[in-house]
């Protein structure tokens, strides 16, 4: 009775922590209940700031990550926090002007550019290693769609004349290594084309239906150990020139693609035990869609370990777009070391959505040791994400669209989620529509976003307002807003975008 009566009073409850011990293990959770105390409670709006593009705060919270509105320079900010003295009482008093400014929350490290003339950086697109506080960034010329195909290329695949990456040191923005695709297309955009795990880089090219494996080492090279595609392992095309005579015309499917028929057929094979009807069954089954099976492309890869790749194939169309809810799609389980399919689901799979309800952390746990990442909520780690997932699918109308809506999101975009503690689902409740954990703009609202709290669900803890003090503005314009969460400051940035007016951020911190 005790811990769910928790007081209010933030003195009363470091007397209490005192006295009180957690219980073995929950020592980090019960530390965290601190934030119900510790809110946001002051905004500055339209604050004096330099006109950049804010991308994201490292998640040890020691960077702020943002680029030059030309996309050329790669700007890093400390965070540091607000100090300023009055002889009076504070609170009575508004902040002095000159604590009105960016520069009185943030330090500029430095300036550095990152692209050349005709290439620009990619503002979506931002992994950061935290063992070595190693920055990942890209860059690229412009996009194509009249590209001449190319031998291996997927027709109907855009291109790209050069997409470069860049391992960057935050502490002082040396450029440590990169590494450069040409006439290739990488989906840059919120990072979706490349996953970080531990000291392993996979980047998907598209265009090239090619998986590339790098590892960083620990001096910051960017080093390729392996490349999954038209060949799965190392000597596959050594073995493959030396067995094929020299006369021979014909073309052989990808490595990758061999191994994904050879287990549809397999699979379809054992679905039927009796030998009389099982070739029936293959006909149907499998010879009947063989050519669907051949068209399917790789569109997203991510790590489940050091072993294990999670890769969605589907259309070509379904690979470019934006959105790819409907599209048929296969979601397979790659071992990288014996290069075969461990397990396939369709993407309307009743049995991969119950692992996805059940082991969603699996998905996308921080393979890093982060003090921060490591709780993020789900419905796998926290009852009441796991009871919002469970009314949303008891509403839909469709189990089947519902199933294909959920998995969408896999596999999962690396480090795409803030672990603030206030996007904790045990500490407050938010409108998802308005506000979530997931890096991602969204439509401007004219209320505040409030955060209440979980215990005691009639007390607002504090709320966010987007736009501007005054209220005023043209309900007609077409505004966005994004949300940057220190992972454990009481501070918020918040960016409202207008089309053809100025960007507008506000800061939200506890003074």
């Amino acid at each position: 009775m005790v811990r769910f009566f928790r007081s209010g009073n933030v003195a009363s409850r470091v007397f209490d922590r005192q006295l009180l011990s957690p219980r073995p293990g929950a020592a980090v959770n019960t530390i965290r209940q601190f934030y119900e105390n510790l809110v946001p409670s002051y905004t500055i709006y339209d604050i004096d700031c330099p006109d950049y593009s804010f991308r994201k705060f490292t998640d040890d919270g020691k960077y702020l990550v943002a680029f030059s509105r030309n996309h050329q320079d790669l700007i890093v900010y400390r965070p540091i926090w607000l100090t300023y003295s009055c002889t009076e009482e504070c609170d009575s008093h508004d902040l002095p002007p000159k604590a009105k400014k960016f520069d009185s929350f943030f330090k500029q490290l430095y300036s550095i550019p990152l692209a050349s003339s005709n290439e620009y950086i990619c503002k979506d697109f931002f992994l950061y290693m935290e063992c070595h506080q190693f920055g990942l960034f890209a860059t690229s010329t412009a996009q194509s769609n009249d590209s001449t195909a190319t031998e291996g290329a997927i027709h109907g695949v855009p291109s790209i004349e050069k997409i470069t990456f860049y391992l960057v040191r935050l502490e002082d923005g040396v450029i440590l290594d990169e590494k450069a695709f040409c006439n290739d297309f990488i989906n840059l955009a919120h990072s979706i084309g490349a996953y970080l795990y531990e000291d392993l880089l996979c980047i998907v090219s598209l265009r090239y239906q090619t998986i590339h494996i790098l590892q960083i080492r620990d001096s910051g090279n960017l080093v390729e150990v392996r490349r999954i595609g038209a060949f799965c392992r190392e000597d596959d095309e050594l073995f493959l020139h030396s067995h094929v005579q020299s006369g021979y015309g014909g073309s052989f499917l990808p490595g990758i693609k061999q191994r994904l028929l050879s287990y549809i057929f397999r699979k379809t094979w054992n679905e039927v035990p009796d030998q009389t009807l099982r070739v029936q069954h293959l006909k149907k089954k499998f010879y009947f869609h063989f050519q669907d099976y051949v068209d399917l492309i790789i569109w997203k890869v991510q790590f489940l370990d050091r072993h294990h790749l999670f890769i969605k194939f589907g259309s070509v169309d379904g690979g470019v777009s934006r959105s790819t809810d409907q599209n048929l799609a296969f979601f397979a389980v790659y071992n990288m070391e014996t290069t075969d399919i461990v397990s396939l689901y369709q993407n309307s799979s009743e049995e991969l959505y119950s692992l996805f309800e059940q082991f969603y952390d699996h998905f996308h746990a921080n393979p890093q040791d982060s003090s921060h990442g490591k709780f993020i909520s789900s419905h796998s780690n926290d009852i009441h994400a796991l009871d919002q997932l469970r009314t949303i699918k008891n509403k839909a109308s469709s189990s089947s669209q519902f199933v294909k809506k959920m998995m969408a999101s896999l596999p999962y975009t690396c480090q795409s989620q803030s672990p603030s503690p206030y996007f904790d689902l045990s500490l407050f409740r938010y409108d998802e529509k308005l506000i979530s954990a997931i890096d991602r703009h969204r439509h401007c609202t004219e209320h505040p976003i409030k955060f209440i709290s979980v215990r005691s669900p009639n007390v607002v803890k504090f709320k966010i307002k987007p736009g501007l003090d005054s209220g005023a503005s043209d309900s007609r314009a077409k505004r966005i807003s994004s949300f940057l969460f220190h992972p454990f400051f009481p501070l918020v940035l918040s960016i409202q975008q207008t089309y053809m007016q100025p960007t507008v951020v506000n800061i939200h911190f506890r003074r």
